[in-house]
């Protein structure tokens, strides 16, 4: 009997290994082979690089506006798979709305070094961010961070610090803990978990106007987790609920209600 009690043990703190250890996997779906801005129908996009506070070199594409321009340029924090170019159609419906947009990919994705981290994100948000600024053709009162999923919470991480002039998140969860609760039941998430993206925390700190967007229908962030964050943020602030719309639906990644919701918000503030 002993032996078989050391024997469960052990195997109990093998799996808790392999969970610690392996988690980022089940968290992080990086893609590479990326190609060319013009692939992905943006002809006019500017590759651009810039370099992380760590030493790392990322990748990626400054889409200008088209006329007229309305001065506001978007930063797009993408969700945990896939890599810039899925982002493409919104960038290409930004800029036929006078809005620029800046898509990049984080470290690990999108055959950029390094591996995907919580830290590792916030620092790529913040060179991103840096690389923006530099640039004379942008002004730096006017620009927006569109967060995507777990890019949401990237960009709140960086709106707490560094406020924009607006913060679109689209899909956001309150938690990483809290999303393990929904697809990983009976796991005890809050020590296991090494990423947590505490956005229910910090929206409370972010002043800038916020927009959430949020599909009643998505089954990988359920609209209860988007509407809590928008619940805990300041005004002003607007939910916009896209019906029908699952996670990664046309009409939550780019459709029209999206592109009309950020433009209103540029509009009124």
């Amino acid at each position: 009997m002993r032996r078989a009690v050391i024997t469960l043990l052990l195997v109990c703190l093998g799996l808790v290994a392999l969970l610690w250890l392996g988690q980022r996997s089940l968290i992080y779906f990086p893609t590479s082979g990326v190609g060319s801005a013009g692939e992905y129908g943006l002809p006019h996009a500017e590759p651009v690089a810039f370099e992380t506070e760590d030493g790392l070199r990322l990748e990626g594409w400054f889409v200008p506006a088209a006329r007229p321009p309305s001065g506001y340029t978007a930063v797009v924090f993408n969700g945990n798979a896939g890599h810039r170019g899925y982002r493409a159609e919104l960038a290409r419906r930004f800029a036929a709305r006078g809005v620029a947009t800046l898509l990049f990919d984080y470290r690990g994705y999108g055959g950029n070094p390094g591996l995907p981290s919580e830290q590792g994100l916030a620092r790529d948000a913040r060179a991103a961010l840096a690389c923006l600024r530099q640039r004379a053709d942008v002004d730096r009162a006017r620009i927006v961070y569109f967060g995507e999923s777990l890019g949401a919470a990237v960009a709140v991480t960086l709106a707490a610090d560094d406020p924009p002039a607006a913060l679109v998140l689209r899909s956001p969860f309150a938690s990483l803990e809290e999303m393990a609760r929904v697809h990983f039941r009976g796991l005890p998430a809050r020590w296991l978990l090494r990423d947590h993206y505490l956005s229910i925390d910090r929206i409370g700190t972010v002043r800038s106007p916020v927009l959430v967007i949020a599909g009643d229908a998505d089954r990988v962030v359920p609209i209860e987790q988007s509407v809590a964050l928008h619940e805990a943020a300041h005004d002003p602030k607007r939910l916009v609920v896209i019906e029908g719309a699952d996670h990664n639906d046309d009409a939550l990644a780019f459709g029209a209600e999206v592109v009309e919701a950020v433009l209103e918000l540029l509009r009124t503030g």
